[in-house]
């Protein structure tokens, strides 16, 4: 049986993230500012930008910490919110997200980060980066703040795909035990399976069928099933995985991350509201702002696309500097800890000789 602490971590020095500059709502002056917080923190990373040169420039020549650390790579054209994968698929040669994808292709960059199109970046990442050895369906994955003496929970798929059948959860599971492991430092990962119900007789047929997969090869993936869970237990601290399919993770993900921001305007909305409540939030300043930075979407801000042939990190289209600088910051580390590799190791272990499809092996369906 293979163990991911059985690869070796990527070297010390230097790491080159690759950055699409131009995706994103806020544009390119958003990604470099973002890129210049995590350059002033870390003097390992080192970037490629993708984009329009002349634009970037200007914003480069602001920041003397940036210099010397970063190539730029004029891509004439971006990829819009409202481009369609499949669109891109076949045009999006010349885009900076195209771009982004090919440094990591190349063997310049380590991982690619994007703020851009969720579906175009998925497109484009299967196209030139092709799917690992006996993964059907790519995921992505995502830190959800939780009770675990780690802060955080993986889940996953938050959006990749809508379907996903059995096979593809317990795959899932296997990719969610490895970024446990490498990124959060598990040793043996608790995995969850997401239900209606925890009882065994609840649920649709194929989550049943995924039960019973997840169930039996947790002696070769090295995790611990725990069973079903429910929408409670993704913040809690029963599992350190949660598996569900693309369509139930994105709205779940939205869903936490639009609470978390009622939450904290009705905090705002409540300490403002009074002469004794401002006084009172002076008081509770230390608090509040550690609560805020718990609960704050930007602070763990970046999906990562598991089971493809290189590592891509998904920031959200809206990210402001801080955004930009966590998905950044998420990348180096997986980068560091020669996750990728790992990950296919993991994959490839649980498989019994042979499983492997034709289909996944010739690359056809990329």
């Amino acid at each position: 049986m293979s163990n991911d602490a059985n690869i070796p971590a990527a070297g010390v020095g230097k790491v080159v993230i690759s950055v699409d500059a131009m995706g994103g709502d806020r544009g390119p002056a958003a990604v470099v500012a973002g890129l210049v917080d995590s350059a002033s923190k870390n003097p390992d990373i080192h970037f490629i930008l993708h984009g329009d040169e002349g634009e970037l420039s200007r914003l480069l020549a602001k920041h003397k910490i940036v210099a010397g650390r970063y190539d730029l790579r004029h891509a004439p054209r971006v990829v819009t919110m409202h481009d369609k994968p499949s669109q891109v698929m076949r045009h999006g040669s010349g885009t900076s997200m195209w771009s982004a994808i090919d440094s990591v292709k190349n063997g310049e960059a380590s991982v690619a980060v994007s703020c851009g199109n969720t579906g175009a970046l998925m497109a484009i990442s299967m196209v030139r980066l092709r799917k690992m050895p006996g993964v059907n369906r790519p995921a992505i994955a995502c830190l959800w703040p939780s009770r675990n003496p780690g802060g955080f929970n993986v889940m996953l798929d938050v959006g990749a795909d809508i379907k996903a059948e059995p096979e593809d959860l317990l795959q899932y599971a296997l990719m969610g035990t490895s970024y446990a492991r490498n990124g959060m430092e598990l040793a043996r990962p608790r995995v969850g399976l997401l239900n209606v119900g925890t009882e065994e007789h609840k649920g649709r047929a194929e989550l049943k069928q995924a039960h019973d997969l997840i169930a039996a090869h947790s002696e070769r993936g090295s995790y611990e099933y725990v069973g079903f869970v429910e929408g409670g237990d993704i913040p809690g601290n029963r599992c350190d995985v949660i598996v569900t399919d693309g369509f139930t993770g994105n709205i779940a993900l939205k869903t936490g991350e639009g609470t978390a921001k009622l939450v904290s305007d009705f905090l705002k909305d409540a300490f403002r509201a009074t002469f004794l409540s401002k006084m009172a939030a002076v008081l509770a300043l230390t608090s509040l702002k550690r609560l805020q930075k718990r609960i704050d979407p930007r602070r763990v801000n970046g999906g990562v696309f598991l089971g493809l042939n290189g590592t891509v990190v998904k920031s959200h289209g809206s990210s402001d500097a801080t955004g930009v600088s966590a998905a950044i910051k998420l990348a180096f580390q997986l980068a560091k800890s020669g996750f990728n590799d790992r990950l296919a190791a993991r994959v490839a272990s649980a498989m019994p000789s042979g499983e492997t499809t034709m289909k996944t092996m010739d690359g056809s369906a990329g």
